[in-house]
Protein backbone atom coordinates (compact mmCIF):
# COMPACT_ATOMS: atom_id res chain seq x y z
CA UNK A 1 0.00 0.00 0.00
CA UNK A 2 3.09 2.48 0.70
CA UNK A 3 3.98 1.47 -2.51
CA UNK A 4 1.27 2.10 -4.24
CA UNK A 5 0.36 5.78 -2.60
CA UNK A 6 4.36 6.70 -3.72
CA UNK A 7 3.73 6.01 -7.27
CA UNK A 8 0.39 7.86 -7.34
CA UNK A 9 2.04 10.97 -5.47
CA UNK A 10 5.08 10.55 -7.79
CA UNK A 11 2.32 10.70 -10.52
CA UNK A 12 -0.02 13.46 -9.30
CA UNK A 13 3.67 15.35 -9.36
CA UNK A 14 4.55 14.76 -12.51
CA UNK A 15 1.03 15.76 -14.11
CA UNK A 16 0.93 19.22 -11.92
CA UNK A 17 4.29 19.88 -13.08
CA UNK A 18 3.69 18.40 -16.98
CA UNK A 19 0.03 20.63 -16.87
CA UNK A 20 2.39 23.82 -15.89
CA UNK A 21 5.10 23.66 -18.24
CA UNK A 22 2.51 23.50 -20.52
CA UNK A 23 0.78 26.64 -19.77
CA UNK A 24 3.35 28.70 -19.55
CA UNK A 25 4.46 27.92 -23.34
CA UNK A 26 1.25 28.56 -24.15
CA UNK A 27 1.45 31.92 -22.75
CA UNK A 28 5.02 33.24 -23.83
CA UNK A 29 6.95 33.19 -26.75
CA UNK A 30 9.45 30.25 -27.19
CA UNK A 31 10.92 31.72 -29.99
CA UNK A 32 11.99 34.32 -28.14
CA UNK A 33 12.88 32.93 -24.77
CA UNK A 34 15.20 30.53 -27.05
CA UNK A 35 17.18 33.57 -28.38
CA UNK A 36 17.24 35.21 -25.03
CA UNK A 37 18.92 32.00 -23.69
CA UNK A 38 21.39 31.39 -26.93
CA UNK A 39 22.46 35.79 -26.54
CA UNK A 40 23.52 35.00 -23.00
CA UNK A 41 26.67 36.06 -21.65
CA UNK A 42 28.56 32.55 -20.66
CA UNK A 43 31.10 33.75 -18.28
CA UNK A 44 28.04 35.20 -16.11
CA UNK A 45 26.70 32.04 -16.69
CA UNK A 46 29.95 30.63 -15.04
CA UNK A 47 29.79 33.09 -12.52
CA UNK A 48 26.27 31.96 -11.69
CA UNK A 49 27.01 28.73 -11.53
CA UNK A 50 30.57 29.07 -9.41
CA UNK A 51 28.07 31.09 -6.42
CA UNK A 52 24.87 28.36 -6.78
CA UNK A 53 27.69 25.74 -5.86
CA UNK A 54 28.82 28.08 -3.25
CA UNK A 55 25.41 28.20 -1.90
CA UNK A 56 25.34 24.14 -1.90
CA UNK A 57 28.63 24.14 -0.14
CA UNK A 58 27.50 26.27 2.66
CA UNK A 59 24.17 24.81 2.75
CA UNK A 60 25.92 21.31 3.75
CA UNK A 61 28.06 22.85 6.15
CA UNK A 62 24.99 24.20 7.61
CA UNK A 63 23.32 20.65 7.99
CA UNK A 64 26.58 19.10 9.32
CA UNK A 65 26.46 21.87 12.25
CA UNK A 66 23.13 19.54 12.81
CA UNK A 67 24.11 16.40 12.23
CA UNK A 68 27.06 17.29 14.91
CA UNK A 69 24.11 18.06 17.42
CA UNK A 70 23.18 14.40 17.28
CA UNK A 71 26.33 13.01 17.68
CA UNK A 72 26.70 12.14 13.99
CA UNK A 73 30.80 13.37 13.48
CA UNK A 74 30.76 13.60 9.91
CA UNK A 75 33.58 15.50 8.16
CA UNK A 76 32.68 18.24 5.81
CA UNK A 77 34.04 16.30 2.57
CA UNK A 78 32.03 13.29 3.04
CA UNK A 79 28.56 15.24 3.91
CA UNK A 80 29.14 17.07 0.83
CA UNK A 81 29.46 14.33 -1.32
CA UNK A 82 26.56 13.14 0.50
CA UNK A 83 24.67 16.61 0.02
CA UNK A 84 25.26 16.01 -3.76
CA UNK A 85 23.43 12.71 -4.02
CA UNK A 86 20.85 13.95 -2.50
CA UNK A 87 20.42 16.74 -5.19
CA UNK A 88 20.53 14.24 -7.72
CA UNK A 89 17.86 12.09 -6.24
CA UNK A 90 16.08 14.92 -5.14
CA UNK A 91 15.74 16.49 -8.96
CA UNK A 92 16.15 13.02 -10.93
CA UNK A 93 14.95 10.25 -9.25
CA UNK A 94 11.26 11.28 -8.30
CA UNK A 95 9.51 8.19 -8.48
CA UNK A 96 12.15 6.69 -6.03
CA UNK A 97 13.12 7.95 -2.46
CA UNK A 98 13.85 11.25 -2.00
CA UNK A 99 16.93 13.00 -1.22
CA UNK A 100 16.02 14.40 2.31
CA UNK A 101 14.57 11.16 3.11
CA UNK A 102 17.44 8.58 1.82
CA UNK A 103 20.07 10.75 3.74
CA UNK A 104 17.97 10.22 6.74
CA UNK A 105 17.99 6.14 5.82
CA UNK A 106 21.56 6.44 5.77
CA UNK A 107 22.38 8.22 8.60
CA UNK A 108 20.21 5.78 10.58
CA UNK A 109 21.34 2.65 9.19
CA UNK A 110 24.79 3.74 10.03
CA UNK A 111 24.61 5.61 13.49
CA UNK A 112 22.75 4.91 16.34
CA UNK A 113 20.24 7.80 16.26
CA UNK A 114 16.61 8.00 16.38
CA UNK A 115 14.77 8.72 13.46
CA UNK A 116 12.42 11.41 14.87
CA UNK A 117 15.87 13.18 15.38
CA UNK A 118 17.14 13.19 12.03
CA UNK A 119 13.92 13.86 10.20
CA UNK A 120 13.86 17.33 13.01
CA UNK A 121 17.17 18.43 11.85
CA UNK A 122 16.33 17.66 8.17
CA UNK A 123 13.05 19.86 8.24
CA UNK A 124 14.73 22.42 10.69
CA UNK A 125 17.47 22.90 7.81
CA UNK A 126 15.03 23.16 5.49
CA UNK A 127 12.97 25.61 7.67
CA UNK A 128 16.22 27.94 8.01
CA UNK A 129 16.60 28.22 4.24
CA UNK A 130 12.66 29.73 3.81
CA UNK A 131 13.61 31.64 7.24
CA UNK A 132 16.26 33.53 5.32
CA UNK A 133 14.05 33.70 1.95
CA UNK A 134 11.07 35.14 3.71
CA UNK A 135 13.90 37.99 5.53
CA UNK A 136 15.38 38.91 2.01
CA UNK A 137 11.92 38.74 0.21
CA UNK A 138 10.59 41.09 3.06
CA UNK A 139 13.78 43.40 2.96
CA UNK A 140 13.96 43.71 -0.57
CA UNK A 141 9.88 44.81 -0.78
CA UNK A 142 9.94 47.17 1.86
CA UNK A 143 12.29 49.45 -0.45
CA UNK A 144 10.81 47.86 -4.06
CA UNK A 145 9.68 51.48 -5.31
CA UNK A 146 5.79 50.49 -6.46
CA UNK A 147 2.44 52.44 -5.96
CA UNK A 148 0.96 49.10 -4.14
CA UNK A 149 3.07 48.13 -1.54
CA UNK A 150 3.94 51.79 -0.04
CA UNK A 151 1.52 51.66 2.78
CA UNK A 152 2.65 48.33 3.46
CA UNK A 153 6.51 48.47 3.13
CA UNK A 154 5.96 48.74 7.58
CA UNK A 155 4.65 45.78 7.47
CA UNK A 156 7.64 44.13 5.40
CA UNK A 157 9.84 45.21 8.13
CA UNK A 158 8.42 44.55 11.01
CA UNK A 159 7.96 40.63 9.27
CA UNK A 160 11.87 40.19 9.64
CA UNK A 161 12.26 40.24 13.57
CA UNK A 162 8.89 38.93 14.23
CA UNK A 163 9.94 35.48 12.06
CA UNK A 164 12.94 35.13 13.54
CA UNK A 165 11.77 34.98 17.10
CA UNK A 166 9.51 33.23 16.06
CA UNK A 167 11.68 30.63 14.45
CA UNK A 168 13.93 31.18 17.67
CA UNK A 169 10.61 30.18 20.11
CA UNK A 170 9.86 27.03 17.72
CA UNK A 171 13.97 25.78 17.92
CA UNK A 172 13.14 26.42 22.10
CA UNK A 173 9.95 25.02 22.13
CA UNK A 174 10.65 21.87 20.76
CA UNK A 175 14.34 21.00 19.27
CA UNK A 176 16.24 22.43 22.19
CA UNK A 177 18.96 20.28 21.74
CA UNK A 178 19.95 22.53 18.35
CA UNK A 179 19.74 25.44 20.47
CA UNK A 180 23.13 26.35 20.85
CA UNK A 181 23.71 26.56 17.35
CA UNK A 182 20.87 28.74 16.11
CA UNK A 183 22.86 31.73 15.24
CA UNK A 184 25.16 29.76 13.78
CA UNK A 185 22.86 28.41 11.56
CA UNK A 186 20.76 31.43 10.73
CA UNK A 187 24.28 33.24 9.81
CA UNK A 188 25.13 30.17 7.21
CA UNK A 189 21.32 30.20 6.02
CA UNK A 190 21.72 34.34 5.23
CA UNK A 191 25.04 33.30 3.27
CA UNK A 192 23.35 30.24 1.58
CA UNK A 193 19.94 32.80 0.18
CA UNK A 194 22.66 35.77 -0.57
CA UNK A 195 25.25 33.42 -2.73
CA UNK A 196 21.80 32.44 -4.72
CA UNK A 197 20.62 35.99 -4.76
CA UNK A 198 23.98 36.84 -6.37
CA UNK A 199 23.43 33.38 -8.52
CA UNK A 200 20.59 35.42 -10.02
CA UNK A 201 22.49 38.88 -10.31
CA UNK A 202 24.89 37.00 -12.47
CA UNK A 203 22.13 35.23 -14.79
CA UNK A 204 20.55 39.03 -14.75
CA UNK A 205 23.95 40.35 -16.18
CA UNK A 206 24.42 37.51 -18.57
CA UNK A 207 21.03 38.52 -20.55
CA UNK A 208 21.62 41.60 -20.44
CA UNK A 209 19.45 43.02 -17.72
CA UNK A 210 20.04 46.05 -15.71
CA UNK A 211 16.85 47.46 -15.13
CA UNK A 212 14.50 46.28 -12.51
CA UNK A 213 16.91 43.84 -10.99
CA UNK A 214 15.53 44.10 -7.50
CA UNK A 215 11.97 43.33 -8.40
CA UNK A 216 13.45 39.86 -10.47
CA UNK A 217 15.36 39.06 -7.22
CA UNK A 218 12.01 39.49 -5.39
CA UNK A 219 10.56 37.28 -7.57
CA UNK A 220 13.14 34.81 -7.63
CA UNK A 221 13.29 34.52 -3.72
CA UNK A 222 9.04 33.90 -3.83
CA UNK A 223 9.76 31.54 -6.02
CA UNK A 224 12.60 29.81 -4.27
CA UNK A 225 9.64 29.84 -1.17
CA UNK A 226 6.52 28.56 -3.92
CA UNK A 227 8.95 25.64 -5.15
CA UNK A 228 9.31 24.63 -1.57
CA UNK A 229 5.79 23.17 -1.20
CA UNK A 230 5.76 19.26 -2.71
CA UNK A 231 3.13 19.76 -5.26
CA UNK A 232 5.22 19.30 -8.10
CA UNK A 233 9.06 17.42 -9.28
CA UNK A 234 11.58 19.84 -7.50
CA UNK A 235 9.73 22.38 -7.85
CA UNK A 236 9.39 21.99 -12.21
CA UNK A 237 6.88 24.12 -12.99
CA UNK A 238 5.59 26.27 -10.11
CA UNK A 239 9.04 28.24 -10.24
CA UNK A 240 8.53 28.93 -13.86
CA UNK A 241 4.61 30.06 -12.74
CA UNK A 242 5.76 32.55 -10.20
CA UNK A 243 8.48 33.88 -12.83
CA UNK A 244 5.87 34.40 -15.29
CA UNK A 245 2.85 36.48 -12.96
CA UNK A 246 5.42 38.16 -11.00
CA UNK A 247 6.66 39.51 -14.23
CA UNK A 248 3.46 40.32 -14.85
CA UNK A 249 2.41 41.76 -11.30
CA UNK A 250 5.70 43.88 -11.64
CA UNK A 251 5.38 44.90 -14.76
CA UNK A 252 8.38 43.31 -16.61
CA UNK A 253 8.78 41.05 -19.53
CA UNK A 254 7.85 37.85 -19.16
CA UNK A 255 9.35 36.03 -21.74
CA UNK A 256 12.43 37.62 -19.87
CA UNK A 257 11.48 36.47 -16.70
CA UNK A 258 11.11 32.91 -17.65
CA UNK A 259 13.97 32.69 -19.28
CA UNK A 260 15.75 33.85 -16.15
CA UNK A 261 14.20 30.90 -14.08
CA UNK A 262 14.77 28.47 -17.31
CA UNK A 263 18.91 29.36 -16.41
CA UNK A 264 18.79 28.54 -12.85
CA UNK A 265 17.10 25.03 -13.57
CA UNK A 266 19.74 24.28 -15.84
CA UNK A 267 22.01 25.76 -13.69
CA UNK A 268 20.64 23.63 -11.11
CA UNK A 269 20.38 19.85 -13.16
CA UNK A 270 23.92 20.30 -13.79
CA UNK A 271 25.34 20.69 -10.51
CA UNK A 272 22.82 17.99 -9.37
CA UNK A 273 24.25 15.73 -11.90
CA UNK A 274 27.48 15.54 -10.41
CA UNK A 275 25.28 13.14 -7.43
CA UNK A 276 25.02 10.44 -10.28
CA UNK A 277 28.29 9.46 -9.56
CA UNK A 278 27.91 8.82 -5.86
CA UNK A 279 24.78 6.95 -7.02
CA UNK A 280 27.54 4.20 -8.76
CA UNK A 281 30.52 4.67 -6.34
CA UNK A 282 29.16 4.30 -2.61
CA UNK A 283 30.05 7.14 -0.71
CA UNK A 284 32.66 6.28 2.75
CA UNK A 285 30.93 8.61 5.63
CA UNK A 286 34.10 9.60 7.37
CA UNK A 287 33.89 10.87 10.85
CA UNK A 288 35.26 14.05 11.83
CA UNK A 289 37.03 13.24 15.44
CA UNK A 290 37.62 9.38 14.91
CA UNK A 291 40.11 7.46 12.07
CA UNK A 292 37.09 5.20 12.15
CA UNK A 293 35.33 5.20 8.26
CA UNK A 294 31.29 3.83 7.79
CA UNK A 295 30.66 2.85 4.41
CA UNK A 296 27.22 1.65 3.00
Amino acid sequence: MAKLNKKVTTGLKVLISAVLIYFIFTKINVGEIKDILIRSNPLYLILAAVFFVLSKFIGAIRLNLYFHRLNIMLTHVSNFKLYLLGMFYNLFLPGGIGGDAYKGYILKKTFEVKTKKIVSVLVLDRLGGLLLLFIYACALLAFLDVDLLKGYRWMFLVAIPLAVVVFWLLNKKFFNYVLPIFWKTTALSAVVQFAQLISIWFILLALNIELNQISYLIIFLISSIVAVVPLTLGGIGSREVTFFYGAKFLGLDQNISVGVSVLFFLITAIVSLIGVWYHFKKIKLELADTSTTNAY
